[in-house]
């Protein structure tokens, strides 16, 4: 019945491309992205066993021009992910619940399908997109995470004006790390303006239904102070009560909350420095107010890669880091930071949420191209606040390689 359907389908669209000046599909491009990993996970005290997670992502994804339409492409990608050999971790889908956890569950799905049509400098698609706003702190794809997490929507870009990129969105479905789909009603507004190199500011709203409304405004850039490059980024944000309602959420959800973040970095003959404070605001139960939450990140990328902070304390967060590092060209790149966590407002009469040292090699694999070589390491020391008091060590090997053809 298959090939009923498909053989004459495929007689069809060949009939059609040879058609002198209309193609169904021209200028295809192929890609692939394949991710093997190993993870290891210690928690001190645990009654669970050391998590050992070998596993892999591999993409596949097609992209072309369609129907000899000028402007008019297609993206379609496909992602499975699959642990190797017999899995020696939870991955919250598994089973495996006397190990510790990896959230890398076997899947496979459509991880991007969009159809575009891009008219001189605006851009408007629909379908499922990968999406990563800024430094992904408020809006990101978790693609650290061997399944990223997709957002089902219609967007547009625009950049006519120079120097102005502005970015609309409306969301009907994210479809997580697990695989799990929540229907939404969500809007993302984003615009971007570079005065120069020197200076950029951003103001951005983000309506994300039955959760909370969030504005925030940026400016960030980077200069050179003799030999030293410099690059800086400041960061306020508010969250205000959800003004719509997702279609099984909670409804008139309400939010009060704020945020703050300022960074500072500075690369000289290959050395890296760099110093950062964030905030995001808590309660104490009782005074009406939420702490500052970012569902839609990529949270691995902030407040430490032990991963303890994936959700926000009631208490709120503030976080303080100092950086090092060294980077040249065939040696790669290395950093160590280290982190200092307390809450906000007092939780239980205590403020110490710990404090954690990571480190990260990052180099090209000369001999392959397009394959990088990854080695990281975070240790996390708990403070005296229920619920963080656990030591943590995470680490990592991973290979990641792409290809496009």
């Amino acid at each position: 019945m298959r090939k009923k359907l498909i053989l004459p389908l495929l007689g069809a669209l060949s009939a059609l491309n040879a058609q002198e000046g209309f193609k169904v599909v021209e200028d295809v491009e192929f890609h692939t992205h394949l991710k093997p990993r190993y993870e290891h996970v210690t928690v001190d005290p645990s009654t669970k066993t050391d998590a050992n997670a070998f596993a892999t992502r591999a993409t596949i994804g097609v992209s072309s021009k369609l129907l000899s339409v000028e402007g008019l492409s297609f993206k379609l990608d496909g992602t499975a992910v699959r642990a190797l050999g017999e899995a020696q971790f939870n991955s919250l889908d598994n089973g495996k619940t006397t190990y510790e956890t990896v959230v890398d569950p076997d899947a496979e799905r459509i991880s991007q399908a969009i159809l575009e049509y891009k008219l001189g400098k605006t851009t408007l698609s629909a379908g499922r997109h990968i999406v990563n706003l800024d430094d992904q702190r408020m809006i990101g794809s978790v693609d650290w995470r061997l399944m990223m997490q997709n957002l089902d929507a219609v967007m547009l870009r625009d950049s006519t004006l120079e120097g102005l990129d502005l970015t609309l969105g409306y969301v009907w479905n994210i479809k997580n790390i697990r695989s799990i789909d929540t229907a939404t009603d969500s809007i993302i507004a984003h615009a971007h303006y570079t005065f120069n190199e020197k200076l950029g500011v951003t103001l951005y709203d983000y309506v994300l239904a039955s959760t909370h409304d969030t504005f925030g405004a940026v400016i960030g850039g980077k200069t050179t102070l003799g030999e030293v490059g410099v690059t800086y980024h400041a960061e306020v944000a508010k969250q205000m009560d959800a003004s719509r309602d997702a279609p099984e959420g909670v409804a008139d959800k309400k939010a009060d909350a704020y945020y703050t973040q300022a960074n500072v970095g500075a690369v000289m003959h290959g050395i890296i420095l760099g110093t950062s404070y964030e905030l995001l605001s808590g309660s104490n139960g009782t005074d009406g107010k939420t702490a500052f939450t970012t569902p839609l990140a990529t949270l691995h990328k902030f407040n430490g890669w032990a991963d303890l902070f994936l959700g926000t304390p009631i208490g709120g967060l503030a976080e303080t880091t100092v950086s090092l590092g060294y980077a040249k060209k065939g040696l790669g790149k290395i950093v160590g930071i280290y982190h200092n966590y307390t809450t906000d407002v007092a939780m239980g009469g205590k403020e110490d949420l710990g404090s954690e040292i990571d480190l990260i090699y990052t180099n090209e694999i000369k001999a392959v191209k397009g394959l990088n070589l990854l080695l990281k390491y975070a240790n996390f020391q708990g403070g005296d606040v229920a619920g963080y008091t656990q030591n943590v060590t995470k680490a990592w090997v991973e290979l990641d390689y792409k290809l496009n053809f």
